[in-house]
């Protein structure tokens, strides 16, 4: 299990990961760092467990976020495939109703031709 070395708000920790996970790990401890090194550009004395806390409850709050979009961009989506099965079963439904009258029209026309030819 390999360890890496990362740096998160100016200070370095030593990470053990599964073997093939430290690119992984290091873009984890990329975004993790960006959030702390912006609270400490803020807040100057933090300790370092503070600092971590406050750094990790940014993130969890920003993928809450991308959870919540992701979960109204699935409904929507879902919604607008029911819309298109409803308009394909619709035009199906449209098509038959079309031949229906086609039919209707076609044994009207008979009938007319047949009493126009009784009548004249």
């Amino acid at each position: 299990m390999p360890d890496v070395v990362v740096a998160i708000g100016g200070r370095e920790f030593e990470v053990a990961c599964a073997e093939g996970e430290e690119h992984f790990l290091r873009s984890a401890a990329g975004m993790l760092d960006a959030e702390a090194s912006s609270m400490i550009s803020q807040i100057r004395h933090l300790t370092e467990s503070r600092m971590l806390l406050m750094a990790g409850l940014m993130l969890a709050d920003k993928t809450a976020g991308l959870d919540d979009s992701l979960r109204m961009a699935e409904r929507r989506i879902a919604e607008l495939e029911a819309a298109l099965a409803d308009a394909s079963t619709g035009a199906a439904a449209s098509e038959a109703v079309v031949d229906t009258l086609s039919g209707l029209v076609s044994r009207a026309e008979a009938i007319a031709a047949h009493v126009e030819s009784k009548s004249g």
